[in-house]
């Protein structure tokens, strides 16, 4: 199957990750020609794509080019045509750890149904060096377009595997992981008690429902931020993010 990827950042990275099979490129016509653009053209050009000018309209009507805002403030004048989402595995997050000579650092998103959510936490993990993110085999949000540019071109760069999460936590287990599950009971422990160096797999459940039960059972330890404002919780994606670059922190000084 082929699908519309819009926005100058996600067509970039699409292009720059070089993990899809493009098919087409539109131009809007007039577009201003900025630099993120001519870095588009350059690796287009690499990859003998011929980019194609046509009427701002239809770049409006493409599927997944509507977001907050505008649609023309979404695509922002470029769209690509290209293969589906390739997923990985277990296997590959494990090998990527190996070979970046790094302690093993997983995502876990447990039935995350949101795609901003997902799209801004594949944006995080990326940023912060993680090795890859195992999401549920069904009843979850998974890398459509619209997450693509959510996470502006993030998730094209990030070992993504649609796996039983109870058995990938098994195994991962038994690669001497430390499993840490993001929840704000009080039976948790604050973040800040709990080591989050060395092979870790931070566990995030779903906005309204949180983990599910197997998958808390999952867990090695429960932990919850620390919260000292008017509000009792934050979402998915900003208490994922935060613990996230919790665990970086740790693991730089380690």
């Amino acid at each position: 199957m082929k699908e519309w990827i819009t926005g100058r950042n996600p067509v970039y990275e699409v292009l720059r990750a070089n993990r899809r099979q493009p098919f087409r490129l539109l131009i809007a016509n007039g577009v201003e020609e900025t630099p993120r653009l001519r870095e588009i053209l350059h690796l287009a050009e690499q990859r003998k794509l011929r980019p194609e000018r046509v009427p701002r309209p239809q770049l409006d009507s493409l599927s997944g080019a509507r977001s907050e805002g505008s649609a023309s403030e979404s695509h922002q004048g470029v769209a690509i045509q290209v293969s589906d989402y390739p997923y990985s595995d277990l296997y590959a997050i494990r090998a990527r750890a190996k070979e970046r000579q790094e302690a093993l650092f997983v995502l876990v998103l447990d039935a995350l149904q949101n795609p901003q959510n997902l799209g801004t936490l594949l944006r995080t993990a990326e940023a912060v060096g993680v090795h890859g993110v195992l999401i549920p085999l069904a009843r979850a949000a998974g890398v459509t377009p619209s997450v693509v540019h959510a996470s502006a071109g993030a998730s094209e760069h990030m070992l993504i595997a649609p796996l039983n999460l109870a058995q990938a936590l098994a195994e991962l287990k038994k690669a001497d992981a430390w499993i840490v599950g993001l929840d704000g009971g009080p039976a948790s422990q604050p973040i800040e008690h709990v080591r989050l160096d060395g092979p870790l797999a931070l566990v995030v459940g779903s906005e309204g429902q949180g983990m599910r039960t197997l998958v808390a059972r999952s867990c090695d330890v429960l932990v919850r931020l620390p919260m000292r404002g008017q509000i009792e919780s934050l979402n998915a994606a900003v208490a994922g993010s935060v613990a996230l670059y919790l665990a970086l922190a740790a693991r730089n000084k380690s």
